[in-house]
């Protein structure tokens, strides 16, 4: 199964890593946002960013103004959204600001924290780790699987202990239709889980 791409964008006039040891390895791309004026940065973080190839860039702002960075962070979150729907994003940022968009992109079923280290943003579990999560649950489950959609809500909430927002619950859904894994018409769901080997019928 391949991984969720996640998108590591670094707030560079807020936030200043030192390296990128904890996402050389694994589905990751960094975007390094730098200010107007930001005309340096450390050799030996330039070497970290080189050795990730296609998968790190830097975006350098043109010109300075209020917020300016966070609405350049705020543009290419939406513009990768749109062609990687189920990409995951980790901003790295001490600015509190971005808190409200994530908010709303949350409820539009768009993965995406604020991390004020990449140490501590790796450590979010991935579209994929929930996935399987949630299958093994489902194929352990027997006869007593959810039959309705509110239901199935219900048991993702519980089974994460509310740990994940309702933007990302309904990502993990979709995430599950895409792959045949559950079947939703109207308010009824079905399952056709690899592990019983049976259709549970609408």
């Amino acid at each position: 199964m391949s991984q969720t791409t996640t998108y590591i964008l670094i707030d560079y006039e807020n936030v200043q890593p030192t390296d990128l040891a904890a996402i050389q390895n694994g589905a990751f791309k960094v975007k390094l946002f730098l200010g107007a004026n930001q005309i340096k940065i450390p050799v030996s973080f330039a070497v970290a960013i080189q050795r990730m190839g296609e998968n790190a860039e830097y975006v350098q702002l043109e010109s300075s103004g209020p917020n300016a960075l966070d609405f350049h962070i705020a543009y290419y979150i939406g513009r990768i959204s749109a062609v990687e729907p189920k990409a995951a994003f980790q901003i790295i940022s001490n600015d509190a600001g971005f808190d409200p968009l994530i908010v709303h992109l949350k409820a539009k079923g768009i993965s995406v924290q604020r991390s004020v280290s990449i140490s501590s943003a790796v450590v979010v579990p991935d579209l994929d780790a929930w996935f399987e999560i949630v299958v093994d649950h489902l194929a352990r489950q027997n006869g007593s699987k959810p039959t309705n959609k509110k239901s199935l809500l219900n048991l993702i909430r519980t089974l994460f202990k509310k740990k994940l927002g309702e933007g990302e619950i309904n990502l993990l859904v979709r995430t599950l239709c895409d792959r045949k894994i559950v079947r939703i018409e109207g308010s009824r769901v079905g399952y056709e889980i690899p592990e019983d080997g049976k259709d549970v019928p609408f």
